[in-house]
């Protein structure tokens, strides 16, 4: 299994079959510290000691999609829904500003609400007011036109997981409207059009297998995305997924390893997810790999409203206490947070 190990440190590719060999010896010790010491040998030729933070701001929990895993889906009538205004918006701008964020993360459903307009007002009003910081978009699907207004009016990265890069496995996780096809000429859309761009997956999925994951990680060797966002899969209690079995924190490690030396100067956050199901999570995190942490910047009066899935941790906490925590967490993984933009290498 070392051979394969090896090629892929030599290499930073491997075909699907391949990764599929890799990935059966994922509980494999030796194989995951040979692994984890490669990739963080790699961020840190690349990046340093530095953990690069992104202020996300939860601004709408309103959604026009039902995905089936979701804890903000469409039909859910058991949460309290709400959009911020630009005023709002701007407040959390600001207070993350002040505490050192120079990367702001607009994320939300996809709410018809913010029409192309609005969006484009909101990114003109933040990118005037700060000017040195990055404004990272995180609102789904949109049209090619859309993108581009967005990308003009001074939007400069993009997230968009992709979920799974397997068809059949997307359409148990979606409903019939939603196709794999349509969020990957999404990603290709965004890429030419000169944003720095986010993919990624779930891990643990319901009906997920180890092929999947190979298919996975096949897909992101050929987009070649900036950043990747990768966590363990964890059931909300309003889904029809309410009592499956959360995904590993183990397994999500492992491939946080795997995508660093794949993609040596990629973005690669420690996300909220692995700090939900591990208290050391995010920590473990920067030392398979890992180089971002997001933060919260949400006012804490929404920030429960914005549930994905159960237990979502740092929901009651100001920003700055956030900060400070999160602080002193990087540091004890032995890094530190930096108040940079935080761009990806080319």
């Amino acid at each position: 299994m070392m051979r394969v190990a090896d090629k892929l440190i030599e290499q930073h590719c491997l075909t699907k079959a391949e990764y599929l060999e890799l990935l059966k010896f994922w509980q494999d010790s030796d194989v995951a510290k040979r692994l984890s010491e490669e990739a963080v040998r790699l961020r840190k030729e690349y990046y340093g000691d530095k953990v690069f933070t992104r202020g996300l701001i939860e601004f709408t929990n309103y959604c026009r999609n039902n995905c089936y895993y979701c804890g903000i889906h469409r039909d859910n009538n058991n949460i309290t829904r709400y959009r911020l205004t630009c005023d709002e918006i701007m407040e959390c701008c600001r207070a993350g500003y002040e505490l050192g964020y120079r990367t702001f993360v607009l994320q939300g459903g996809e709410d018809p609400y913010y029409t192309d307009e609005k969006m484009c007002e909101i990114i003109r009003s933040i990118k005037k007011d700060f000017s040195d910081c990055a404004l990272t978009l995180s609102i789904g699907e949109k049209s090619y036109e859309s993108y581009r207004l967005f990308r003009e009016a001074g939007a400069d990265r993009y997230l968009l997981r992709h979920e799974t890069a397997d068809c059949s496995l997307y359409s148990s996780l979606h409903p019939d409207e939603m196709k794999l096809e349509t969020r990957i000429q999404c990603l290709y859309n965004l890429k030419s059009l000169g944003y720095q761009v986010g993919a990624g997956f779930m891990v643990g999925a319901p009906g997920q297998t180890l092929e999947h994951l190979a298919e996975d990680l096949a897909f992101l060797q050929e987009l070649r995305p900036q950043m990747v966002g990768i966590g363990p899969f964890i059931p909300h209690h309003d889904t029809i997924y309410a009592d499956e079995k959360a995904g590993s924190v183990e397994l999500t490690l492992f491939l946080l390893s795997i995508i660093r030396i794949m993609l040596p100067k990629v973005m690669l956050p420690a996300t909220t997810a692995l700090g939900t199901m591990d208290p050391l999570g995010r920590e473990k995190g920067l030392q398979y790999g890992a180089n971002v942490v997001m933060p919260n910047l949400s006012p804490v009066k929404n920030r429960k409203m914005y549930e994905l899935y159960d237990n979502k941790i740092c929901t009651g906490e100001e920003a700055a206490e956030c900060r400070g925590c999160l602080g002193r967490r990087v540091m004890s993984a032995g890094y530190r947070l930096v108040e940079e933009r935080g761009d990806a290498l080319e």
